[in-house]
């Protein structure tokens, strides 16, 4: 070859080696020892490094978080700003509550860049101080285990005693999901969400999990969670178990003994969705049971699902959930429906719901639909719910309807059952104004009767 034709020779050579892509970054698995600032460095040289991380955890270790973050105080670990598997391998990551100093932070925060995939770990004892995803007005506080405004994934982990407590608004007593997020396989117990102000009209949301999604939980159990408000403010305790702002998704889940606790407010269900919420809120299978809204001198509203948005139930036991409201108003033991509430609810058991208002008022045992919203139920079991209200008005032990200030609401049944139920009066159905309509269900063995105001109820009788 002759000289003057290397440099063309080097330059073709050349081109192609810039035309070549860059070698794609690998996925790296680093074993982290029992040590919190093993742990810290782990996070940040994922965060550091390109590609996905996998952090696999001491088995069974307890990771003791004693001070937060330096970087980002609202949180016990560095944020997440990257692709980071958590491979707990049965470990728990958890804030220390002991001493006279304790301070309080989130455990987990995934940054909108982030992408977190959790599995096979415990979140314990975070306690939540700011919201990240919505920091106006200040002293909002969300996610005591973890708040996600990236992508997430969680399975087969438990989140257990988290608290998201504030004066202003509070949601998300275990996880707090404004960004995309799944939660399978995994158990949500003994978390709480609290307000603690003392003006009028604050909140406490989501015990155990608040998502502003998307969001979908399957194959979960979502158990002994409280949403608990100031008493006489006039504040809501809303979703125990599980609030819906967005897009929620849930799928073969148990939520059962959470409790919504409102003195003089507002308590509303273990599941329930904004008002009104944008996106629709699914359940699917699982049951929602055992749960409690109890509002003494206020109103309870829905102990088992509170809709005022969008919602679909299908093949849910709802059941043995409770509405008190001592000298107060209790409506829907299993499932109220608001007045901006459009709920679909089919092939589902909606069995042994209370609502007791000793008293008081207490309105529509397995379901309640009062003002004004539309209710749909297709081939459901409503069976042995109850209305008592001891000195004051007990009706609708199986439905009560009523159209609002609009007399617009709408209640359609097609081939349930409804059979079973006591109340004071419309131990079956009680209607009070608006459209109620019965095709092919079964009404009967209500006590004291089927159907109230007599012949209010086309085809019912009784």
């Amino acid at each position: 070859m002759s000289r003057r034709h290397v440099p063309a020779v080097l330059g073709l050579v050349a081109g192609a080696l810039v035309a070549l892509p860059a070698p794609a970054a690998h996925a790296a698995t680093v074993k982290v020892g029992c040590s919190v600032p093993e742990l810290v460095a782990a996070i940040n040289a994922a965060n550091s490094s390109p590609g996905p991380d996998t952090l696999q955890l001491a088995r069974k270790c307890t990771y003791r978080l004693t001070s937060p973050d330096p970087v980002s105080p609202g949180n016990g670990l560095p944020v997440i700003t990257s692709e980071i598997t958590i491979d707990g391998r049965g470990a728990t990551i958890r804030r220390d509550e002991h001493g006279n100093n304790v301070a309080k932070f989130r455990i987990l925060f995934v940054g909108p860049t982030g992408n977190l995939t959790l599995t096979h770990t415990t979140i314990r004892g975070g306690f939540a101080t700011d919201c990240p995803a919505f920091p106006a007005p200040p002293g909002l506080a969300c996610g005591g285990g973890i708040s996600n405004t990236g992508t997430m994934k969680v399975t087969r982990s438990k989140f257990i005693g988290n608290t998201s407590s504030s004066d202003v608004f509070a949601q998300g007593g275990a996880i707090d999901n404004p960004g995309t997020g799944s939660v399978s396989e995994t158990e949500v117990s003994g978390n709480h969400v609290i307000y603690t102000g003392s003006a009028t009209g604050g909140g406490a949301a989501g015990g155990a999990i608040a998502n502003d999604g998307p969001l979908t939980v399957t194959r979960s159990r979502l158990t002994g969670n409280t949403a608990t408000v100031t008493k006489d403010t006039q504040s809501t305790a809303f979703a125990a178990g599980i609030i819906s702002f967005a897009e929620t998704t849930v799928e073969d889940t148990v939520i059962s003994k959470n409790r919504s606790f409102a003195p003089g407010g507002f308590a509303r269900a273990a599941v329930s969705n904004g008002i009104p919420a944008p996106g629709r809120l699914t359940v699917t299978g699982g049951a929602i049971s055992h749960n409690t809204s109890d509002a003494p001198h206020g109103v309870a509203q829905g102990a088992g699902i509170a809709n005022n948005g969008l919602m679909t139930v299908s093949k849910v036991q709802i059941g043995y959930n409770r509405a008190v409201a001592t000298e107060g108003t209790a409506r829907g033991g299993g499932i109220r429906v608001g007045p901006f509430g459009t709920l679909d609810v089919n092939d589902s058991h909606i069995t042994g719901n209370t609502a007791e208002a000793p008293n008081g008022t207490a309105q529509g045992g397995g379901l309640d639909n009062p003002d004004g919203g539309t209710l749909t139920a297709r081939r459901n079991e409503v069976l042995r719910n109850t209305v008592t209200a001891k000195g004051g008005t007990a009706q609708g032990g199986g439905l009560y309807h009523g159209g609002g200030t609009t007399g617009l609401g709408t209640t359609t049944l097609e081939g349930n059952t409804v059979t079973h139920n006591r109340a004071g009066d419309g131990g079956g159905i009680f209607k009070a104004s608006g459209v109620l309509t019965l095709n092919g269900d079964i009404v009967r063995d209500n006590q004291p009767n089927n159907c109230s105001p007599l012949g209010s109820v086309p085809g019912c009788t009784g």
